[in-house]
């Protein structure tokens, strides 16, 4: 499959956006990403204890497993947005214990029948890569793995090895949507990782406005924003698929315009 590579090909950064799955109208909520111009969606598998995530994220999984919400749940959404939107790059996010309860196999084939490109395992550190990673890898879905401003060069490679898809850079240390890494730092730091990796580099943790995010893309090959699009659910409800594809729309066309 060639999506992903496809989405990091554009004369622009990528814009890659993130629900979770099961929090409010899910599938209009994708659609609305798309129509607000992201270029990959990250679907977060919500889980009780996502040690990753800041207050916005870690609600809207209690929000979604308050409804029921499995597995096979986010599976079938994966299914019906793929077959709504065959050329965007879809990438499942979450941890271990969802994804490996049935079996790597079992998760890796749903994932794969589902139209699934790429999954992140926040919590599986690279050296536990076969718990997961081969049984990706056998049905074409890119395992991606994080680095962090504490990845140095001496643990950079053991992360890179068996990643595929692209490297997502976590900006800030510490929980999702809390806090933003300055421009120049993370321009070193792709630097850094651009002079060891050919993977394409998505940047993340922190980014909300339109000029955070046309700063981040003068550096990166992607912009990643999750918890502001999820407090824009958690505060319009049902309504909230206008006002998601109006602000992914804002960070698009400032991403677009941002000059590397």
């Amino acid at each position: 499959m060639t999506r992903i590579p496809d989405a990091f090909a554009k004369t622009h950064a990528a814009l890659v956006c993130f629900v979770t799955a099961g929090d409010g109208d899910t599938a209009a909520n994708l659609d609305a990403l798309v129509e607000g111009g992201a270029d990959v969606i990250e679907l977060g598998m919500p889980f009780t204890d996502p040690m990753a995530d800041g207050p916005a994220i870690q609600a809207a999984n209690l929000r979604s497993l308050a409804k029921g919400t499995t597995t096979a749940d986010i599976l079938n959404i994966a299914r019906a947005f793929r077959q709504r939107h065959p050329e965007v790059p879809l990438i499942l996010m979450g941890y271990a214990n969802p994804m490996a309860r049935r079996g790597p196999e079992w998760f890796a084939e749903g994932a794969s029948e589902a139209g699934v490109d790429g999954v992140i395992c926040v919590d599986l550190a690279p050296e536990e890569d076969a718990e997961l990673g081969p049984a990706l890898r056998n049905k074409g879905i890119a395992p991606i793995r994080l680095a962090t401003p504490t990845t140095d060069e001496h643990r950079l490679p053991t992360v890179l090895d068996g990643a595929s898809g692209f490297l997502y850079y976590v900006s800030v240390a510490g929980v999702t949507g809390k806090q933003q890494a300055t421009g120049g730092s993370i321009g070193e730091a792709v630097a850094k990782l651009k002079a060891a990796t050919d993977l394409p580099i998505a940047v993340g943790f922190g980014i909300r406005t339109p000029d955070q995010a046309a700063e981040v893309a003068r550096h990166a090959d992607g912009v990643v924003v999750g918890s502001a699009i999820v407090d824009l659910i958690a505060e319009h409800g049902d309504h909230a698929p206008a006002k998601v594809r109006d602000y992914v729309r804002s960070l698009s066309e400032a991403i677009r315009s941002a000059q590397a």
